[in-house]
């Protein structure tokens, strides 16, 4: 006879839901902070792009929130109906937001990013829907990003815009 499936304990859930977001946010710094000073900083901008200093803080909640929501699902019953689902949803989206600050920032590319971060906000939205049907919480948490990441969108489609 086969045991069942246990959920990870808390410990092992946490580092599984940190470390592909600290991943994440990590592949996206390298790509990015070379390329703010010279590159981006010499791009027309839409209204409403923020100073710089406000990027830094907002992703830093946002990937917290990504990441306690992530551990959420982790923690259901791995028989729970949608988990596997919601989770490939999850790192999904997580390598496509990885993914947008090599082809807008690294590429130097603005409808790079726009090729990415588009079918991001798709999956995000997405993801929302799958992880509220598992847990609430969890998809209330990424609430913030979904509506960040349409922000970046707008930004980032002035940017493509505005610089041709």
């Amino acid at each position: 006879m086969i045991a069942p499936v246990k959920p990870a304990g808390p410990l092992t859930a946490a580092a599984m839901a940190a470390a592909p977001v600290v991943a994440a946010a990590a592949l996206g710094n390298l790509a990015t902070m070379p390329n703010i000073p010279g590159w981006y900083e010499g791009l027309a901008k839409p209204a409403l792009t923020p100073p710089n200093w406000v990027f830094g803080p907002a992703w830093t909640i946002l990937y917290i929130l990504m990441a306690f929501a992530f551990y959420r699902v982790l923690r259901l019953d791995p028989a729970t109906p949608g988990r596997r689902a919601a989770i490939t949803i999850f790192l999904a989206q997580l390598a496509l937001n990885a993914s947008w600050s090599f082809a807008f920032f690294a590429a130097h590319s603005p409808i790079g990013g726009l090729m990415v971060i588009v079918p991001m906000e798709a999956l995000i939205l997405y993801m929302i829907a799958q992880f509220w049907r598992l847990d609430r919480v969890a998809a209330c948490c990424l609430i913030p990003y979904a509506a960040w990441v349409a922000f970046a969108t707008y930004l980032n489609a002035g940017v493509w815009m505005l610089n041709p």
